[in-house]
């Protein structure tokens, strides 16, 4: 499976340096963008990527650095490009998502819109249970540690490709994913201690240095260039720089 993944943004919630921590996954068969945040409609114009270029985007949990562009994606998708892209999230996460993310701005039952199933393709899909989208790609949700009580997940892309999204730090994961044979692993990470809903960069650094080396880190905030030649095997992803993950 021959994938490339370009990170259309790599800032922590709160970073204003940096776009939301949102990804483009290109495949043989279409493209997957991870994610839409607040700034993802920016994010993607700033990289003249079209939004009618999607072919399926994938929610991993619900907040606004990680749905907040939905709305406008939606509007846009319907009255613009008139076509609808498959939305891909978990089935514990459909009615949430629109019930109190969405409803109050999309919702408008005199035009016979009420629900997400009049923007988008919706996809439910169950943790641990691969799905393809599209012709060279295969993925799976696992269900990580993030919010207590707040469903969040995980992304395996292939069999090769660890994709955490949100997540606390969970050594007993990491060490299996790298077992597995998992080739990169795509992490967030706080830059200051202690970690509470993120791994932190101290957390991580505590892997040892065969598991370091697949590791690339991102969701970070504004003053990551400060942390620069400080994370051990591992290096901070770039924003808009393209990934071959082959």
């Amino acid at each position: 499976m021959s994938l490339t993944i370009r990170m259309i943004g790599t800032g922590s919630a709160f970073a204003k340096k940096y776009f939301n921590n949102n990804a483009l996954v290109d495949a043989a068969g279409g493209r997957l963008l991870i994610d839409c945040g607040v700034t993802a409609p920016h994010a993607l114009h700033a990289l003249r990527i079209p939004l009618d270029t999607l072919d399926a985007v994938l929610i991993s949990h619900i907040h606004a650095d990680h749905i907040g562009g939905l709305e406008e994606l939606a509007f846009q998708l319907l009255y613009i490009h008139k076509r609808k892209i498959k939305l891909l999230i978990a089935d514990t996460l459909v009615d949430v998502l629109w019930n109190h993310s969405l409803r109050g701005g999309l919702e408008n039952r005199e035009d016979g819109l009420a629900g997400l199933h009049d923007y988008f393709e919706v996809i439910p899909l169950q943790e641990g249970v691969p799905y393809s989208p599209f012709d060279g790609l295969r993925l799976k949700l696992l269900r990580t540690a993030h919010i207590p009580n707040k469903a969040s997940y995980s992304i395996l892309l292939g069999d090769s490709v660890f994709y955490s999204a949100d997540a606390r730090f969970d050594a007993g994961l990491l060490h299996s994913l790298h077992a597995q044979g998992v080739r990169h692993i795509l992490h967030d990470c706080q830059l200051f201690s202690p970690g509470t809903v993120h791994a932190s960069l101290d957390e991580l650094l505590t892997l040892p240095e065969e598991l370091q080396e697949k590791v690339l880190l991102m969701h970070y905030g504004d003053n990551m260039p400060e942390y620069m030649g400080r994370t051990g095997r591992m290096a901070f992803m770039e924003q808009g720089r393209v990934y071959p993950l082959n």
